[in-house]
This record gives C-alpha cells, structure tokens and sequence, in this order.
C-alpha cells in the first residue's frame, strides 16, 4: 500500500521494475526475512514505490552525476536554439542600421533611376526592425498547438526550419538585391524565436525536478542574456559589423539553430508530457530515469499520476477559454499583468535604440558600440547570478522591479547632478554626470536581470496544469511580442517628447507590477504544481465548493499496485 492515486487505466503501473529503487552500502541491509518475497512496488525500508529484486547487491553507480549530465545537456540544447535565438536576433540588426538603409537607398535606386527620400528609408527600416515581433507574435500563435500534437521536444526541433529559411534569406539578399528579402528573413527569425520563448521555459519547467525547476528554468533569462551578448560582439566592427559583411551576420542565426539540432535529439521528451497528454507511462519512466538518475521516482510519478487523475477527460484549453473558465481566473490575471511588464518596463526596447540613447548622452561614436555590449553583459551577468539566489520567484520579482522603478526615479527627477531640467537637454558635457547616467542605465538594466527576466518565464508553467499550459504561454508569449512591437515603435517618440524623462512610463509600470507581486502572487518555490494549484483554489473561488479542483497529496486515496 502507498498513499497515491488510481492510476487511470491507459497508465497502469504494469512495469514497476523500470522505475528501481537502487541500493547503496550505506543503506541497512534487507531483512533476511523479507529476502525471498516478492517485493515489486514497495521499499520495505522507507514505504517508497519501486523495485527490490533478491539478488541486488550494493551499487556503485552514480545517480546525481548521470541526472546533471543529462539535465545539462537538455538545458544547454534547448537554450542555444531557444531563447538564445531571442537575445541574439535583437541586437544583431543593431550594427547594421546605417548599411542597410544605404543598401535599401541603393536598391530602389537601381530599380527606379531615383533615390528614396530619408524618410522613407527610415520608414522601410522601421518596417524591417518591427517585423520582427511580429513574427514573434505569429510563433507565440502556434507555439502551443505544436507542443500539444508534437510534444515540446520535436517542436523546438522543427523550429529551426525557421530560422534556417530566415538566414538564406537574408544571406543572398544582397546577391538578388532585394531588400523584401531581409524584411521575410527578419518575419521568419520572429517565429522561430516565438516559438521557442513559449515552448522553452515549458520543456524545462516540465523536465526538471522540483527542488531545481526555478534555476533550470532561469536559464531560459541567461541564455537570453548570453544571445544579447554575442549578437552586440559578432555586430563589432571588427567581426561582422563592417559593411561587406552585414549579411553575414544576419544570417549567422542559423549556427545556434544547426548546434540545437546536433544535442537536442540526445534529451529526452517531457516526462509529464509523455504521461499526461499521450498516456505513455513507459516513455514517461524512461525519460525521468535519464534526467534523475537511478533514484526512487516513487514521489515524483505519485504526483504526475495525481495530476494525471485530476485532468483526465480533459481537452487541452484555448485562450479564450482561461478567461472564461473561473478555476484559473487569477492565474490568467497573474500572466497578463507579469508577461506586459516585462516589455512595458523598456529594457528590452533599450536594446534597439541603445546605440541612439547612448549617442544622445554624448557618448563618443567609436565608445557607443562597447557601451552598447555593456548593457548585454549586465543583463547576463545577473541572469546568471540569480541562478544561484536562494529566494523565491515572488522576492525577486518584487525586488527587481522595484530596484527598476529606484533608478527610473534617478535618472528622471534630478538625482543626476547637471541634468538639465529641460525635457530637450543637450548631450551631457559633465564626465561625472554622463558616468552617472550610464551608471543608472546599467543599474537598471541589472535590476531586470534579477528578477523579471528569468522568472516571468517560469510563472505559467507553475501556476498551470498541463491541460492550460500551453494555452498560457500563448498569452504570455502574444502579449510580449505585441508588448515589444509598440513599445519599439513607440520609443522613439517619447525619447523625443520626453527626453531624460523618458523613464516616468516605464516607473510607473515597474511599480504597479512590484505592487501586484507583493498583493496577489503567492510564492512557488520549492511546491509541487498540486500545492501551487491549491493556493490559487483559494484565490479563486475563497471558501465556496468548487468543481475540477486538483486534490491536496494529503487527501490522496491510497491503491495497491
């Protein structure tokens, strides 16, 4: 007897042995008494579900150093073809911005006979760099039918068809002088990245174990990070920055994309993935064996089965249907207000008109590009730090925007000593104010690495069942995009209306969603998604009954296997 579930019957435990409980000389030895039974299902010596056969003996294998291994590799593969895709695309355009619309001018010109006015280079450009999220918005689309009918796995595999069709594009652009084709490539680059910013953080959150789902899901934010950063250095001029090489590093995209194509087959599929949505309690057990070892899986396939229990018969959701459906109201809310955040905080549009902010500030022209790798490296130096922070998702989320929401203040209300009071000032003449100003932008740019970039991407796949999940990163994942869109077609217009105090929208955004974190979010690390599901029944529906409601581990009915 062990406390858990009725297995539905598509999901028997008709394999117990794949499961294994192994043993080490430091365990006590089996009783002798209980050395000839049969003892399939059950530890005699902790309760735990798993197998003891009569002849094992004590094992010399390495649990922990094949569940790091595999786990890693399933980080690294899913990272460098995912969210690194993200990070790298947006800072790539950068570099180029002044070829590229020479070689718009250049084309039409060809075509013509007469050169294009400025702006309507500006404009084709601007078209161009906006293209992009909306891409991303068209992946976001289609992210969660792929991971439903593919699995998480094979969907980021076929997504870097995407990318791959992105950089021929825009690698023979200028050989077929046509600059539609950049525009395309950049459209096709969008999907690729907004599929894998909403199936990512998913596969991880589902694969890891609970004590390590915060930090291995995280790392979605430091690869991220890591894109951002190796986009601003191949943008030098010295790499692929220069003029005749600005296809080059457009269609450089597809080197993260070929990597993630090599290492990911070799990770396994999501272990609630094969269970839950395809019943493959075999498939299931053998995945969570590569990722954890030869450790007793007893709790974890207890939880999956539970989940399991409470979802079967059920449909995968839509959208629409999270809204409507009061059982995950709060959650809904939760999504909408943290996925917004992050792109109407403006760090993220900082990295399309870094080089145009910086300019502004007076910078000089040959510093502004490593100025500009700067704001990368703050950003993954954080991501990786918070890896490692032993607090919950609602400390850092509150932390860090509320630090944001510190150096806005600064920058707009005169903490910097010569800032004019002007909203049109000139560029900074002052050494000790231009290094106070770019000390405030680092800071900031820190600030969002402590927090919102690396748990926003978490929060749906805990604060959802499986059923609603992919759904949730639909709207996560739509709302960031279509967020990203107009605040970078937005941003040039309040730098110009606004100058320094161009940080008031973006303080007031950081501190509304401190606020919401601090008043509505309840904290999810170290919960099972049973537990973190419990807290929002609470929420959601108070002391009233309600129906299709996840049951407590403790209200568990017991089964013999």
């Amino acid at each position: 007897m062990f406390c858990g579930v009725h297995p539905p019957a598509s999901v028997q435990l008709t394999n117990p042995s794949l499961y294994r409980v192994q043993k080490t000389p430091s365990l006590s030895p089996r009783p002798s008494s209980l050395s000839s039974l049969p003892l399939e299902g059950v530890n005699p010596s902790n309760g735990h579900l798993g197998v003891f056969s009569s002849d094992d003996g004590p094992s010399t294998s390495c649990p922990g150093a094949v569940q790091g291994k595999i786990l890693i590799l399933t980080i690294c593969a899913a990272g460098i073809g995912g969210t690194f895709q993200y990070g790298y695309n947006l800072t790539i355009i950068n570099a180029p911005t002044v070829f590229i619309q020479s070689f718009i001018n250049e084309t039409w010109l060809d075509r013509t006979g007469a050169a294009l006015e400025g702006k309507m280079i500006t404009l084709v450009w601007s078209f161009i760099v906006s293209v992009y999220p909306l891409g991303g918005l068209v992946g976001a689309l289609i992210a969660a039918p792929m991971a439903v009918k593919m699995g998480r796995k094979k969907s980021l595999l076929l997504n870097n068809a995407f990318v791959a069709l992105a950089a021929l594009l825009v690698g023979f652009s200028r050989l077929a002088k046509s600059f539609e084709m950049i525009l395309l490539s950049r459209f096709f680059a969008g999907i690729n990245s907004g599929v894998a910013m909403s199936i990512q953080p998913m596969y991880l959150g589902e694969s890891a174990p609970k004590e390590l789902r915060g930090a291995v899901a995280m790392t979605s934010a430091s690869f991220t990070a890591l894109g951002l950063v190796l986009g601003q250095v191949a943008g030098l001029r010295e790499i692929l920055g220069a003029e005749e090489s600005w296809p080059i590093l457009l269609a450089s995209n597809v080197v993260p994309g070929l990597i993630q194509l090599m290492l990911l087959p070799w990770a396994p599929e999501s272990p609630r993935y094969l269970l839950i949505d395809r019943g493959d309690q075999d498939s299931c057990i053998a995945a969570l064996q590569q990722l954890r070892g030869s450790e007793d899986l007893s709790g974890e396939m207890k939880e999956i089965l539970a989940e399991q229990a409470a979802l079967q018969g059920q449909a995968a959701k839509a959208p629409w249907e999270l809204w409507r459906n009061r059982a995950v109201r709060w959650q809904f809310i939760t999504v909408v207000v943290l996925s917004s955040a992050m792109q109407l905080c403006g760090n993220d549009s900082m990295y399309f008109y870094a080089s145009s902010v910086f300019q502004e500030a007076g910078i000089p022209y040959d510093k502004i590009q490593y100025s500009v790798i700067g704001t990368g490296s703050c950003e993954l130096i954080m991501s990786m730090t918070c890896v490692r922070i032993c607090v919950g998702r609602r400390v850092l989320l509150i932390g860090g925007y509320s630090l944001m929401a510190t150096w806005a203040i600064l920058v707009t209300c005169g903490a910097l000593p010569n800032l004019p009071i002007s909203p049109h000032p000139p560029p900074f003449t002052c050494p000790t104010t231009l290094s106070a100003f770019m000390a405030c932008i680092f800071a900031y740019i820190l600030s969002f690495g402590i927090g919102p970039a690396g748990v926003t991407g978490i929060i749906p796949t805990e604060i959802f069942d499986q059923v609603s999940r992919p759904a949730a990163y639909t709207i996560s994942g739509s709302l960031l995009w279509i967020n990203l869109f107009l605040v970078g077609l937005a941003f040039p217009f309040v730098m110009e209306s606004l100058g320094y105090y161009c940080y008031l929208p973006f303080f007031t955004v950081c501190v509304g969603t401190a606020l919401y974190a601090w008043f509505f979010l309840p904290e999810t690390k170290g919960k099972s998604f049973l537990e973190i599901s419990e807290e929002f029944v609470k929420r959601n529906f108070g002391d009233r009954p309600r129906d299709n409601a996840w049951v407590c581990p403790e209200e568990i009915i017991s089964t013999k296997l």
